[in-house]
C-alpha cells in the first residue's frame, strides 16, 4: 500500500465524472445497447481461486480486530520506542491506593521473548489494574463465557481476584479467584459467564499480597469454529461469507519494513521486519512488535493462526515474506549475504512449516501445536511494493532460485512495486519478464475515473507470459459510485483471466474508531461489523465467479471528452516552500493572469483549508512543514489552452513543490508533484471527487534552497511540462470512462450463464440480449445492486445491499432494462 492513498476521499461532485447525459425519454423504450453472447464458444477458464482476501493488520484488524484477545497490551511490552504515546502501563489503570504498580524487565522475566512483567507491590488491604481494551473496551454477551488467564508468580502466595465491570463498576459476572503461588510462573485461569451485557466492559486483576503478572488475558469462548486463542466470530464469518479462494497474508507494508537485524540477537530487538518464526508456538512466548501502521501487534494471529483460518473456509493460504529491501515509500536494501542467506533459509522452514510431515523439524512444529496434517502451501509471494526495482530482483532470485530447487511445486511471487505505471513499474515488469516469473503482484488505488477508463488494462498483456496477481486494489472511497466503477474493472479482470489468476481487493478490515486508511471492504466497533458498498459487490462477484468465460461483445456510451478546463494552483506536502512570479498566458499570447506577490496574495483562495501561507520577502511562503496537501488556487476555472509558469524554491521538510492545472475543486484538479513520497521521485497526478490517478512519472528529486522555473502547456487534452527549459514529459489524457460493462462466464455445476452488467451511470440502459439462437430457459434469476451513487453502508443502515428477483418471457433474444447505478447479475438456463 502506498501511504499517500490513505488521504484520498470520494466526494459526491465525482459523480459528474462518471455520468452521461441522461437519454431522452422517447429514446428509452428502445434499446440504446446491445450485447451480444457467443454461448457456442469458450473463452478462458476462471480458477477456483481468482477472487480471494488480503489481510493486513492496518485499522487494528488484528490484534482487538480479527484477533480474539479482548485484552489490550496483556504483556506490558509496549514502549515509547513503537509510539512515543506508549508506556507500559498503556490501556491499563493502576488503583489509587494499596501498593505501588511497575513494569519490569529483568532477569526475573516469563521468558525470553516476553521480556516485560508487571510488579504488584501490595502495601496494604488489595491493589491492583484495571484494563479497558480497544477503545470504548470489551464488549461482553449475556449468557456468554469468557475465559480468563494470567501467568503470575508471588513473593509469597497471593490471593488475586480478576472481576468483569462495566465503565461505571456495574459488576458483570462472578469473579474468578485464585490464588498465586511463590517460586515459579505458573498459568492461572477460570471463567466467567456474563450476567449482564456491556460494550464498555473491564478487567480488573487485583491482588491480596506482592506478584508479579503477565499475560493477562480475556478471551470469547465463542470464536470462529469455538478455537482456543481463536478469531472473533463475526469478523471471520463476514470474510468467510465471501467464499474466498485465498487469503494473502500478513501483508502489505508490514512484511518487508522495520529492521533487518539477526534472527538470534542477544537481546529483543525492537521494530523487527515481520519474520513468520516469531508468530508461531505457545502464544505467552510470542513477541510484540512495533506495527508499521503506528502501533503495536502482538502477533497472538500468527502464522499457524493463519494457516487454520484458510483452511477454515476452504481458500487457498498465500503468505508473503521479506525480500530485504523496504517499500511503502521506504528505500532502503540490505546488502549483509549472511542475512539474506538466513532469510531464505527461513523461507525453506516456513515451506516445511506447511507442507512437511509431521516428522520433520518445522512439520513437527506444526503437528505440536495441533495440526499434524500439511496445510497444502501451494504459492508464496516474496516483497512488496519495493521502489528499488533492481535491488528487490537481484534478492528475489535467491529466495526463487532456493524454492524451485527444494519446492518445485510452490509458485513463487514477485510484485512491480507500489503502482499500476511509472518507471518502477516498468522496470520491475521488464525484470520479471525476462526471467520469465510465474507471476507478478501488481497493487494500485485509484480513482474510481481512473477505474472506469481502464477496464481493458490487461487485454494487451503477454498470454504467454508471467501471470498477474492483483494482490490489492481499490477505488478510493467506501461510496456506491466506487463500487460501480471497481465493478466495471472487475469485469475487465474476469474477460482476462488468462492472464490475471488471483485478484484481491483491499485493505479487509477497519475499526471504525481507529484506521489508518480508507477504503475499506468490512468495517467494526468492538460489539458490531458490517460490510462496505465494496464488500457487497466483492461479495457478488466471490460467490457468482463462474468456470469459464463466454465470449460476449456490448456496445458503447457515446462520450467525448472536452479540454481540460481549470484554474491553477500552488500546494504543498509535509514541505514549506515559496512560489513566485506566476503567469497564466493564453495559447494566443494573451495574458490572463500575473502575480508577483507585490500587493500581498489577495488574488488567492485556500480551498484546502490547511497551510499557513504568507507573502515573505516579495513571494507566496508555505511554512508549515507537517500539513499535507495546502492548495491554494487562482483565477478561472473555465481557462483552457494555457502556459502557466512558475518559480518554486524548498525551504524545508521531506518533500518539494505541487504545482496545479486544470484545478475545478478540491478534489478535482491535475498536479505536478514534484519531488513526492518523500522526494523519491515526481509525478503527475490527477484527482477526480478527491481519488487520484497517476499519468506520468519519473525520478526527479527536488533540492532544497534551489529555485526552478516551472512551466505547464495545456493544449485541449494533451499537456506537456518543462522543468529549468528542458522538456520534463508529456501526456494525453484522452481516456473514456465507459459506464456501460460486461462479462458473462458459464457455472458448470447448474449449467447457467452467468450475465454480469455494469450501469455506472444516472440513467438506465435499455439493452438487446442477444445469445445468437441458444435456447434458454423462460425464466431467469436477478442479483442486483443498486442505489445512489453517494450511497454508504454504515453501522445503522445499509441502503446497498443485495436484492432477487426473476425475470420472464426469455428467449434467444430479449430485452432487458439495466437501472441506473447498478450491478446486475443475470443467471440464464440454456435448454
Amino acid at each position: 500500500m502506498s501511504r499517500r492513498s490513505t488521504r484520498l476521499v470520494l466526494t459526491f461532485a465525482a459523480l459528474t465524472a462518471l455520468t452521461v447525459a441522461p437519454l431522452p425519454v422517447a429514446a428509452q423504450a428502445a434499446p440504446a445497447y446491445t450485447l451480444d453472447i457467443d454461448p457456442a464458444a469458450a473463452g478462458p477458464d476462471l480458477p477456483r481461486s481468482m477472487y480471494g482476501v488480503f489481510f493486513e493488520d492496518i485499522n487494528h484488524a488484528a490484534d482487538g480486530g480479527l484477533y480474539g484477545e479482548l485484552v489490550r497490551n496483556r504483556s506490558f511490552e509496549f514502549d515509547p520506542a513503537d509510539n512515543s504515546s506508549f508506556t507500559g502501563l498503556t490501556a491499563w489503570t493502576v488503583s489509587p491506593n494499596g501498593g505501588t504498580a511497575r513494569v519490569l524487565d529483568d532477569a526475573g522475566r516469563l521468558n525470553e521473548r516476553n521480556r516485560r512483567y508487571l510488579k504488584l507491590d501490595v502495601t496494604g488491604g488489595s491493589f491492583g489494574v484495571t484494563n479497558g481494551g480497544y477503545n470504548a473496551g470489551f464488549a461482553i454477551e449475556r449468557g456468554k463465557q469468557y475465559d480468563f488467564s494470567v501467568w503470575a508468580r508471588g513473593d509469597s502466595a497471593a490471593p488475586l481476584t480478576a472481576n468483569l465491570t462495566d465503565a461505571a463498576g456495574a459488576v458483570l459476572a462472578r469473579p474468578v479467584m485464585v490464588t498465586a503461588q511463590a517460586g515459579q510462573w505458573v498459568k492461572y485461569t477460570g471463567t466467567f459467564t456474563a450476567r449482564e451485557p456491556s460494550t464498555t466492559g473491564r478487567l480488573t486483576v487485583t491482588a491480596g499480597a506482592s506478584v508479579s503478572l503477565d499475560m493477562v488475558s480475556l478471551f470469547p469462548r465463542d470464536t470462529y469454529k469455538n478455537r482456543p486463542n481463536g478469531l472473533r466470530r463475526d469478523l471471520a464469518e463476514k470474510i468467510a461469507a465471501l467464499e474466498p479462494g485465498f487469503v494473502r497474508f500478513p501483508g502489505g507494508c508490514l512484511v518487508n519494513t522495520g529492521s533487518h537485524e539477526a534472527y538470534e540477537a542477544p537481546d529483543w530487538e525492537r521494530r523487527r521486519s515481520y519474520q513468520w518464526k516469531d508468530t508461531i508456538g505457545p502464544v505467552e512466548e510470542r513477541a510484540t512488535n512495533a506495527n508499521f501502521w503506528g502501533y503495536n501487534q502482538s502477533y497472538g494471529l500468527g502464522y499457524f493462526e493463519y494457516f487454520q483460518f484458510a483452511e477454515d473456509i476452504g481458500a487457498m493460504a498465500l503468505p508473503v515474506v521479506p525480500a530485504l529491501v523496504t517499500g511503502c515509500g521506504q528505500n532502503q536494501a540490505t546488502d549483509d549475504p549472511e542475512l539474506l542467506r538466513r532469510h531464505v533459509q527461513d523461507t525453506l522452514d516456513l515451506i516445511e512449516f506447511a507442507n512437511g510431515p509431521a516428522d520433520s523439524p518445522w512439520g513437527a512444529r506444526r503437528a505440536q501445536m495441533g495440526h499434524p496434517e500439511p496445510f497444502g502451501l501451494t504459492h508464496l509471494g516474496v516483497g512488496n511494493e519495493e521502489n528499488l526495482p533492481d535491488e528487490f530482483f537481484a534478492r528475489f532470485t535467491e529466495f526463487r532460485e532456493a524454492i524451485n530447487e527444494r519446492y518445485p511445486e510452490i509458485t513463487v511471487i514477485s510484485n512491480s512495486g507500489p503502482d499500476d505505471a511509472g518507471a518502477t513499474f516498468d522496470r520491475a515488469w521488464e525484470l520479471n519478464r525476462a526471467a520469465d516469473v510465474d507471476m507478478v503482484d501488481e497493487h494500485y488505488y485509484n480513482s474510481p475515473q481512473w477505474f472506469l477508463e481502464n477496464n481493458n488494462r490487461y487485454d494487451t498483456y503477454d498470454r504467454q507470459g508471467s501471470k498477474v496477481f492483483l494482490g490489492e486494489y481499490a477505488s478510493q472511497d467506501n461510496r456506491f459510485a466506487n463500487s460501480l466503477a471497481e465493478a466495471a474493472f472487475m469485469t475487465g479482470l474476469e474477460r482476462n483471466a488468462d492472464v490475471v489468476r488471483l485478484a484481491s481487493y483491499a485493505p479487509l478490515l477497519a475499526d471504525r474508531d481507529n484506521n489508518q486508511w480508507r477504503p475499506d471492504m468490512i468495517w467494526f466497533t468492538n460489539s458490531a461489523s458490517w460490510g462496505s458498498t465494496s464488500y457487497e459487490t466483492q461479495k457478488l462477484f466471490m460467490t457468482n465467479v463462474g468456470d469459464r468465460v463466454v465470449p460476449s461483445e456490448a456496445s458503447t456510451t457515446p462520450i467525448v471528452n472536452g479540454p481540460i478546463t481549470g484554474a491553477v494552483g500552488l500546494s504543498t506536502w509535509a514541505t514549506s516552500a515559496r512560489y513566485d512570479d506566476v503567469t497564466v498566458t493564453a495559447a494566443d499570447g494573451t495574458g490572463l493572469f500575473a502575480d508577483d506577490f507585490s500587493a500581498g496574495a489577495g488574488k488567492w483562495t485556500n480551498i484546502s483549508g490547511r497551510g499557513n501561507w504568507t507573502v515573505d520577502g516579495g513571494s507566496y511562503l508555505q511554512s508549515d512543514v507537517a500539513a499535507e496537501n495546502t492548495m491554494v488556487t487562482a483565477g478561472d476555472p473555465r481557462w483552457q489552452n494555457y502556459d502557466l509558469t512558475v518559480k518554486a524554491t524548498k525551504e524545508a521538510g521531506a518533500e518539494g513543490f505541487l504545482v496545479g492545472f486544470g484545478v475545478r475543486g478540491s478534489g478535482d484538479y491535475y498536479w505536478w508533484n514534484l519531488g513526492g513520497w518523500a522526494n523519491t521521485r515526481s509525478a503527475v497526478e490527477k484527482a477526480t471527487g478527491g481519488g487520484k490517478q497517476t499519468l506520468l512519472e519519473n525520478g526527479t528529486r527536488i533540492e532544497q534552497g534551489r529555485t526552478y522555473d516551472i512551466r505547464v502547456e495545456v493544449r485541449n487534452r494533451h499537456v506537456t511540462l518543462f522543468l529549468d527549459g528542458q522538456k520534463w514529459g508529456e501526456f494525453t489524457d484522452d481516456k473514456v470512462a465507459e459506464p456501460f460493462r460486461q462479462v458473462v462466464t458459464r457455472d458448470a455445476a447448474t449449467g447457467e450463464l452467468i450475465v454480469k452488467v455494469v450501469n455506472a451511470q444516472a440513467s438506465p440502459a435499455p439493452t438487446r440480449i442477444d445469445l445468437g439462437g441458444t435456447r434458454i430457459a423462460p425464466q431467469g434469476r436477478l442479483t442486483t445492486l443498486t442505489g445512489a451513487p453517494d450511497a454508504v453502508n454504515t453501522e445503522t443502515t445499509t441502503p446497498i445491499q443485495p436484492f432477487e428477483s426473476t425475470v420472464d418471457n426469455l428467449s434467444s433474444t430479449f430485452d432487458h432494462t439495466f437501472p441506473p447505478h447498478s450491478i446486475t447479475f443475470l443467471r440464464l438456463r440454456p435448454q
